[in-house]
């Protein structure tokens, strides 16, 4: 943010579960005349759709680029741009989806990352993303799950103050293919509800924004890769 400043500076100067059918302990042992035992189960017949939801709260850690250009005066390689390293976030995202069977499941995700924010000398800048994803998982007889994701993601960015003039133009949104790979732990906490932890990588692209300077320059903010580091704890209920 620093050097969008001082490139804003220059420019003024210049001018389910896992079965339908759960067997539960013997509840009945019968003792043969052969000294052995007859065993009689109860059953829990409960009918399982294989459909389910879940609500997750994320915090997911950004790494980005802001590279700036402008018409006005050239810009020094090391002044135009500003790198973003693991940026906190807080996101939420909700999903619903089906088992398939034993072991696979697919479900439609639906996600907001909060508005990361950097102000400095008057100027401001934001980013939040809202996101759409096809996610499918395997998971495992221990617990664990793997999985991947293709969809879209919506990254908006916003920069208001210092010389700008354009205020109706202050913000922009792109649509960017988004894609992720996830690993993460199953617990079930009871016939229906579910405890899920995840960690997810998952890349996207962001937006390119012109804002007018005194109604003279114009300054020009791209957002390369994004690249989203995030961990999140859940529930999911299965119908």
């Amino acid at each position: 943010m620093k050097k969008l400043v001082s490139i804003i500076a220059l420019l003024t100067i210049a001018t389910p579960s896992f079965a339908d059918t759960k067997p539960a302990r013997p509840s009945h042992l019968t003792r043969t005349g052969d000294g052995s035992y007859d065993v009689t189960y109860s059953y829990t017949d409960k009918s399982k759709s294989g459909w389910y939801s879940s609500l997750r709260a994320e915090l997911s850690f950004l790494n980005w680029k802001n590279k700036y250009a402008t018409d006005a005066v050239p810009l020094d390689p090391n002044e135009d741009h500003d790198d973003y390293s693991f940026e906190p976030v807080f996101a939420v995202n909700g999903a619903f989806g089906r088992r398939i069977n034993y072991f696979w499941r697919a479900e439609v995700e639906a996600g907001y990352l909060s508005r990361f924010i950097d102000k400095d000398a008057g100027v401001e800048f934001t980013l939040s993303m809202p996101y759409v994803l096809a996610n499918g998982y395997y998971d495992f007889a221990n617990d664990l799950y793997i999985g991947a994701g293709l969809g879209v993601s919506f990254p908006i960015m916003t920069l208001d103050g210092g010389s700008f003039t354009d205020a109706g133009n202050r913000s922009k949104t792109g649509v960017s293919p988004m894609a992720g790979v996830m690993i993460g732990l199953s617990h079930k906490l009871d016939d229906n509800m579910v405890l899920d932890v995840r960690y997810r990588l998952a890349g996207t692209i962001g937006a390119t924004q012109q804002r007018e300077l005194q109604h003279i320059y114009y300054l020009e903010n791209k957002i390369g890769f994004i690249l989203d580091n995030s961990i999140s704890i859940g529930l999911r209920y299965e119908f």
